[in-house]
């Protein structure tokens, strides 16, 4: 064992001796011992306030013109579909006035609006009687092809409803980068309110008159 030691100290002089004075190795200056185990420094990011400005500036451009291109797509959406019999829209009402209660009691919606009682829960395209009996019936009429185009609509809503979600989140992001952007100017602020998922952090930046 103490020949095998010396032969080892032999071999490390003898390569020490042997090692070229000029060369070199970036890990010579990253790595260091930490608690005996050999870890290599990360570098650490070099950047400055204006490099840092205009990345922010490149990326709220970016999400900006995201969101706008989304904005576009929901408004096409919007005008194909009209918003009819969309899922979670206020429903509309109809109110009728009557002096009695005899009036009310023997009221009958169809009667009153001159339809069949099949299209009295129709908002759009509810034809009166006297249509029905002039005009042509027009369009689908077979109940799975109906079933298709009513499964078709509500896709198209569904499309819209995710559309809709996603302008408002890049409509967060964009504040949120533009809050990060404002940060970097060396005024002093206050924070008044906490950053959430719906809404950037609110500060407020101390007055200070301009030249």
């Amino acid at each position: 064992d103490y020949h095998k030691k010396q032969n080892a100290l032999r071999a490390l002089q003898k390569k020490a001796l042997d090692k070229n004075p000029d060369e070199f190795y970036f890990k010579m200056i990253r790595a260091e011992l930490q608690d005996g185990v050999h870890v290599i420094k990360q570098p650490k990011d070099e950047v400055t306030p204006e490099q840092v400005k205009l990345m922010r500036t490149q990326d709220i451009k970016y999400v900006e013109m995201k969101r706008v291109a989304e904005a576009k797509k929901i408004e096409r959406l919007k005008s194909e579909l009209h918003l009819l019999d969309a899922e979670g829209k206020n429903p509309n009402k109809h109110v009728f006035f009557f002096d009695t209660k005899k009036e009310v009691q023997e009221f009958d919606i169809a009667t009153h609006l001159d339809t069949v009682p099949e299209l009295v829960g129709r908002v759009y395209n509810r034809p009166t009687i006297a249509t029905l009996q002039k005009e042509t019936l027009k369009g689908a009429t077979d109940p799975t092809h109906l079933k298709k185009l009513a499964q078709q609509r509500k896709n198209q809503y569904d499309l819209l409803k995710q559309r809709i979600e996603r302008e408002k989140a890049m409509f967060v992001i964009a504040q949120k980068i533009q809050t990060r952007k404002d940060l970097l100017d060396k005024t002093h602020k206050v924070k008044v309110k906490k950053e959430t998922t719906n809404g950037p952090a609110i500060y407020k930046f101390k007055f200070q008159r301009k030249r």
